[in-house]
């Protein structure tokens, strides 16, 4: 697929993704679906957290200067926060955007970000706005922030993809661009780690002096060396969760939790740090070489660079240096093996890479069981999803175990324009799931929405939790049939609390509809009638529109001045919106047996 053809089927799923909204009976802007859909791409990938929409464009005053905002993301820990400003204009041929408009466009974004910080824009608009509570929790967490970023979003070309860091309020701020080339650059690669380069000599002053040996057979070279601490946090500060392979993204999730052995050795002795730990492992795609400062072999830079095991030990230097100041990660040195594949084949260099972290995490303390995409359990599911066609026979979903791999089989198996439309049409978009979205279908289900209104990552976590202590084995076909219809349940629901013009909150009061739906129904709801529909009866849907009206009114009342959002994450917000009493069906619902 050329970069035209990409262009045209992003314009086509933006389409797709009004006219469907407008099915539900809600209105969703073009701009605002071309908004969701590449943060949804950018959160999948591990770039960002869990972006929302969030539609500002206006001035502070009169005579003031535009104020802009599409979409935001905090980090579970409140210590990120991703700003997202979309310029799209719908063309349907490749054309460039100026730095100047781009410039602009950040500039405006930039503007809020001040206006929020500074306390200007929470006393300027009406506490029931959209905006308000998000503005709140800027000037909340602002001076702890450790990361800020703007991205702006277009469907155009952009020169340059990165500008220069500008300071708001004592805070550095980040500004990149996702242009349509770098976002069909992800598609046809299947592999966003690629644009993760590490230049050592940036970083460390010089190439890593190494051992490094080429490998007998064209699969991978073989290089050892030491990393410094300064080094690795400024890696892990600069990239995050996009160091991580798919397969163990959700052990290296962002939760500030510190080994204590590690955080004494870098406290107490920093010196010996690379006698006592294990050291990492690490992947590349790439690797360039350069001498070291003293003549032996170095590795100058990584392309596509993946900490495969290790994760406690990269989390716990950079969360250590930033709670514990005084320690002196320049005397820290961490043991590396780095692996630079040459697969030529992406099924073959996925396989391997799955084997090497497979078999790397079972020589220490990591166990098999945090790599989660490797659980039977999920790869239980990616089969079944293949395997499993939808009462028409020709349908199917998708389950996308590893980060890409939707995108890897359309490319794979879409050759042809004629092919990739048909591929679109059984197993289109709408009917992917990943694990991370899973988990909140099932757990919303399950009668757990304050886990759920944590966060995709934290919610995940208990998920795989919950999973090995019920030590179930793999789902057979009647069990991912009910799986499925409980995302078809939840993803109902959110349309139609989407068209019920709820002015904010909108993902909690989804998750606790979908919750007390099944505390008043489970016994009853017949998952195989939601499967064999493959959606939900009018008559369901109104009774979720009913349901939901309660719920909002039930999350505000019990709120009293606490932001809804935070109370939602709370059990015993649950137990308070549990125990309300809700209205029956008007009329009968076809779903209950």
């Amino acid at each position: 697929m050329t970069l035209e053809e990409f262009l045209a089927q992003t314009q086509s799923d933006v389409r797709g993704q009004v006219s469907d909204r407008m099915v539900a009976g809600s209105y969703l802007t073009a701009d605002a679906a071309f908004t969701e859909i590449v943060m949804a791409h950018m959160a999948e990938v591990g770039m960002t957290f869990d972006p929302k929409i969030l539609h500002v464009e206006r001035r502070v005053g009169p005579g003031s200067a535009m104020l802009r905002l599409s979409g935001f993301a905090v980090s579970d820990d409140a210590d990120q926060i991703d700003l997202f400003v979309s310029i799209y204009d719908g063309l349907d041929t490749v054309e460039p955007i100026p730095d100047s408009e781009i410039k602009a466009a950040a500039e405006q974004c930039l503007r809020f970000l001040g206006k929020a910080v500074e306390g200007k824009l929470a006393t300027a608009i009406d506490p029931s706005d959209d905006a308000y509570e998000f503005i709140l929790t800027i000037q909340d967490c602002y001076s702890e922030l450790e990361q800020i970023r703007v991205f702006i979003l277009t469907d155009r070309q952009a020169k340059s993809k990165s500008f220069k860091p500008r300071e708001i309020a004592g805070r550095s701020v980040r500004l990149e661009v996702m242009d349509i080339e770098r976002l069909f650059r992800h598609w046809a690669e299947g592999k966003p780690r690629d644009e993760v380069v590490v230049n050592f000599e940036e970083v460390c002053g010089g190439p890593l002096p190494c051992v490094y040996v080429p490998g007998e057979n064209e699969d991978y070279d073989y290089a050892l060396t030491a990393i410094p601490g300064a080094a690795l946090r400024l890696i892990y500060e600069r990239y995050g969760a996009r160091l991580l392979e798919a397969n163990v993204r959700s052990f290296l999730s962002q939760t500030g939790k510190v080994n204590r052995g590690i955080r004494d050795t870098l406290r107490d002795a920093p010196e010996r740090f690379m006698a006592y730990n294990n050291g990492i492992v690490l992947i590349a795609d790439g690797a360039a070489l350069a001498r070291a400062a003293d003549g032996s072999a170095g590795i100058a830079s990584l392309t596509g660079m993946q900490i495969v095991n290790g994760g406690q030990t990269t989390a716990s230097i950079y969360f250590t240096d930033r709670k514990e100041r005084h320690i002196d990660l320049s005397r820290v040195r961490v043991p590396a093996k780095i692996i630079i594949m040459h697969a030529h084949d992406p099924d073959a260099e996925e396989q391997l890479v799955s084997d090497i972290s497979r078999f790397a995490n079972t020589q220490n303390v990591v166990k098999i069981s945090d790599l989660s995409a490797n659980k039977p359990f999920h790869v239980a599911l990616e089969k079944l999803a293949l395997s499993t066609y939808l009462p028409d026979g020709v349908g199917r979903w998708f389950y996308e175990r590893a980060a890409g791999s939707y995108s890897v089989m359309l490319a794979r198996d879409g050759a042809t324009p004629a092919r990739l439309k048909a591929l679109k049409e059984a197993v289109p978009p709408s009917r992917k799931i990943i694990k991370t979205d899973l988990a909140k279908y099932v757990n919303a289900w399950a009668a757990k929405p304050h886990l759920v209104s944590l966060g995709s990552q934290k919610n995940f976590e208990r998920f795989m939790g919950d999973l090995a202590a019920d030590n179930a084995g793999p789902p057979d076909v009647a069990a991912f049939k009910r799986l499925i219809a409980q995302v078809i349940l939840f993803k109902g629901v959110q349309k139609v609390v989407k068209a019920g013009g709820y002015q904010s909150y909108q993902a909690n009061i989804t998750a606790y509809t979908v919750a007390v739906l099944s505390r008043l129904l489970s016994d009853r709801m017949s998952l195989d009638a939601i499967w064999q529909r493959q959606g939900l009866s009018p008559q369901l849907q109104a009774y979720a529109g009913d349901v939901a009206r309660h719920v909002d009114k039930a999350l505000r009342e019990s709120a009293g001045a606490r932001m809804v959002s935070e109370w939602a994450k709370k059990e015993d917000c649950w137990v308070e919106i549990r125990d309300r009493t809700y209205p029956t069906p008007a009329t009968a619902i076809p779903e209950l047996a």
